[in-house]
């Protein structure tokens, strides 16, 4: 029941926001709408329409055949920082799939999970979730709402024989600038402190239950726990430097999974 709530109260609030968002039918032709008013009312509608965006890799996961017998299938599950990997480059011959999703929450992977996870029958998932979470991109999320939507998701994971790689949020910081020179602030909207209370949680679940627990954080921090800048473009995302740092986290991660029962 609680997982439910979790959904439905940023499902509930999503749609109020849209419905507030939609030009009413009374006004005059006269009236002045922006393109970015237009491009953000075209999003909000698709959003509505299709709010975990199952139609992303719907034609793409129809196209996935059935693993290998010795094939070690992996799916990486994400927001913005997954879909911006471009893992065939990275990890060139590996069976590694991506269906991370610009700007996604933990309710909308959740919902999406069985077709883009457990539908494609990897060996393990890794999953990088949560800092959109904090920033309210869906509605305003608790930091126990977070951990009931990676719980749930991992216990899908499981249920279905696949094994488990809990990715830690990355920090954020505020050094990067925009191009007209102005700082880019990122942590007011993901509190750094929210972000490594998630992040100890995270570790500790997966020591009680037998997952991996995949430590970007601590690679990526400076030692005031923010975002170093030379791995960031814009103290969120990282650059191609910090890609190259979290490369093989990730794949001693997999290969620790690997190992573990199912």
């Amino acid at each position: 029941m609680k997982i439910y709530l979790c959904i439905s109260l940023f499902i509930f609030t999503f749609a109020s926001a849209v419905s507030a968002q939609t030009v009413p039918a009374s006004t005059s032709a006269s009236t002045s709408i922006t393109a970015d008013q237009l491009a953000r009312l075209d999003r909000a509608e698709k959003q509505l329409k299709d709010w975990p965006n199952l139609g992303r890799y719907r034609d793409a996961n129809s196209k996935v055949v059935a693993p290998g017998k010795n094939e070690d299938r992996v799916v990486f599950m994400g927001d913005s920082i997954t879909d911006g990997w471009k893992l065939a480059d990275y990890f060139p011959g590996r069976p590694f799939i991506n269906r991370g999703i610009s700007g996604q929450t933990t309710p909308q992977m959740l919902i999406r999970f069985r077709p883009d996870v457990i539908a494609l029958q990897p060996k393990v998932v890794v999953i990088l979730a949560g800092t959109n979470d904090l920033a309210g991109n869906t509605g305003p999320m608790t930091v126990e709402c977070i951990e009931d939507n990676l719980q749930s998701m991992a216990e899908m994971a499981r249920l279905h024989g696949i094994r488990v790689v809990f990715s830690s949020v990355l920090p954020v910081s505020d050094y990067n600038k925009n191009k007209d020179g102005a700082a880019i602030v990122r942590t007011i909207q993901r509190p750094p402190d929210k972000i490594v209370a998630l992040n100890q949680w995270m570790k500790k679940y997966a020591a009680d239950n037998g997952l991996v627990y995949l430590d970007y954080f601590s690679a990526m921090a400076d030692e005031k726990g923010f975002f170093k800048e030379d791995l960031a473009r814009d103290g969120l995302h990282p650059n191609d430097k910090g890609y190259q740092i979290m490369k093989p986290l990730a794949e001693q991660a997999i290969s620790a999974a690997l190992k573990m029962k199912k």
